[in-house]
């Protein structure tokens, strides 16, 4: 009956003006608009789920678009060229975005009608991006160049297609020889490719090519901060931060940090030098910012270390390193090993000096499980595999002894589990990986961390790879005999950071639970499951 219903009331389409076909798709584009800002404006669980809701009404809309696309009797190619790349816009960010949340988010926006298609939405993009001349075809390249070069290195295993994206790249440049945005993701990917000379070149072209758009220059300051940190130009670096923490209102508290981690890396002990990183770190708690009460994740992070420097005397190990891993720049480093000699000489040094102090030092594990994070970092991309895997079992090893820096066991198993992967040891990879899922909770980065497993374990899925249950025997750690470790939180703040949390099961029904009957009940569950 329903779909009787549908036919009898099919509109018809012949009948829409031009602008009204096209108040269609921008009402869609700005439903879609308004729920990306929803998902990125923090981490927490429920905010993705009121993107969630939010986007149904935009999937709606833009399912109404294809209908237009198919069944209108198109009178000019070109009226129907600039709506079917909006169309192919809209439809391939959407199954993109969904796509990429973690799997018990998108159990619970299942319940609310729809979910995403990762290859389909890549392939929706990608037609976007070849109809061309039209008005949203340099948009449709814009978010391949943004998933393939930022979102798979931040949140994901760094599977974005290069290729592609200098593909699309190249004929971008050819109409916009000085576009900013192009000209931006010309350094991007330079800088995934290891050349930091001509990554800092076309970097510093974007920012020479407009002053109008000021917010745009500190993203270039940002990738040039980096860039010189993966090549170790401790000072060059700072200056980008002190940059971005005087330009920029993003979150000064992480940039301070950021300015003082690279500080603390230069061979200087004169007195001035450790003065001007006592003020920048004593600064950092009070530039942090809070959301409704919450804490961003990164400064929380910041934070912490912060008052773990003033707690240790005035002492942090390798913090720029630790920056440069939680932002997940080792998947940029391994690939080239001229960044990467310098960088493991400096963790050796650190591992010497500190055996030397071991029995004074009550916070060694976790200095000690840091180093070894990064040393196994080190040798997996100079392909000294088996030395890495020790490595990274020697961090996760830790876990009772650590007091502060509980991330790093669950990130250690993450590294474990990718490791094996690389080695085809897919059924040894699946419960390192579940386990640093499901037995580990309230840590920094958590949600990041939660991110990154999801791809590995779509990527696994992918591979047809079973794996055994988690709960057989991990490899680094037993789960099964596992305590909780006793946590310190005297470098905690009382306000909750905005972390991902993962429903426990017994939370979410079963896709066929008779509960579930029509939007407005499936809200419900939603809400109930929080």
């Amino acid at each position: 009956m329903t779909s009787l219903s549908k036919i009898v009331r099919q509109p018809n389409y012949n009948l829409y003006t031009e602008e009204e076909i096209h108040a269609e798709l921008c009402y869609a584009e700005c439903l879609l608009e308004r729920a990306l800002l929803t998902f990125i404006q923090d981490e927490n669980l429920i905010s993705f789920v009121k993107g969630g809701l939010k986007i149904r009404s935009c999937n709606l809309s833009y399912k109404e678009c294809l209908q237009i696309l198919s069944h209108k009797d198109w009178k000019s190619s070109k009226e129907r060229v600039h709506f079917e790349s909006g169309v192919s816009l809209g439809v391939g960010s959407f199954n993109l975005m969904i796509s990429r949340l973690p799997s018990k988010v998108l159990r619970l926006l299942e319940f609310v009608g729809f979910s995403g298609n990762k290859e389909y939405g890549l392939s929706e993009l990608e037609k976007g991006a070849l109809i061309y001349p039209s008005l949203r075809s340099p948009l449709c390249s814009m978010v391949l160049l943004s998933y393939h070069t930022i979102a798979t290195y931040v949140l994901g295993t760094a599977d974005g297609d290069i290729e592609l994206s200098e593909r699309i790249l190249e004929t971008c440049l050819k109409d916009y020889p000085k576009g900013v945005i192009f000209l931006f993701f010309s350094g991007r990917i330079a800088e995934i490719k290891g050349d930091m000379a001509e990554a800092v070149q076309k970097f510093e072209e974007s920012i020479e090519s407009q002053q109008e758009w000021k917010q745009f220059h500190h993203l270039c300051y940002w990738e040039l901060m980096w860039c010189h940190s993966y090549s170790c130009d401790w000072l060059l670096a700072i200056k980008f931060a002190e940059k971005l923490k005087h330009e920029s209102r993003w979150s000064k508290a992480t940039y301070a940090y950021q300015q003082a981690a690279f500080l603390l890396m230069l061979d200087n002990s004169s007195p001035e030098h450790l003065q001007r990183i006592n003020t920048i770190l004593l600064e950092v708690p009070q530039l942090k910012q809070r959301v409704a009460g919450k804490s961003i994740p990164v400064e929380k992070f910041a934070v912490r270390k912060a008052r773990k420097y003033a707690m240790q005397g005035n002492r942090l190990v390798l913090p720029a390193l630790e920056l440069i891993y939680i932002w997940n720049g080792f998947t940029i480093i391994n690939r080239n090993p001229h960044l990467l000699e310098p960088i493991i000489k400096i963790v050796e040094l650190a591992i010497i000096d500190l055996e030397t102090w071991k029995d004074k030092n009550e916070n060694y594990a976790d200095d000690y499980g840091l180093c070894m994070l990064l040393k196994g970092m080190c040798l997996k991309g100079l392909k000294c595999l088996t030395q890495a895997e020790h490595c990274f079992m020697e961090a996760a090893s830790c876990e009772k002894r650590i007091r502060y820096d509980h991330y790093i066991v669950p990130y250690s198993l993450v590294e474990l589990g990718l490791l094996f992967m690389r080695q085809d040891r897919c059924e040894e990879a699946k419960p390192l990986l579940e386990s640093a899922r499901c037995d580990y909770k309230h840590y920094s980065l958590e949600s990041r961390l939660h991110f990154r497993i999801h791809s590995v374990l779509t990527e696994l899925q992918k591979r047809g790879s079973a794996g055994p249950d988690i709960s057989t025997n991990v490899t680094a750690v037993d789960s099964s005999s596992r305590t909780s470790p006793q946590r310190d939180n005297s470098i905690d703040d009382n306000d909750e950071e905005m972390m991902f949390f993962e429903p426990s099961a017994q939370c979410v029904p079963d896709a066929d639970s008779d509960v579930i009957v029509d939007g407005v009940i499936q809200q419900k569950v939603v809400v109930a499951a929080l």
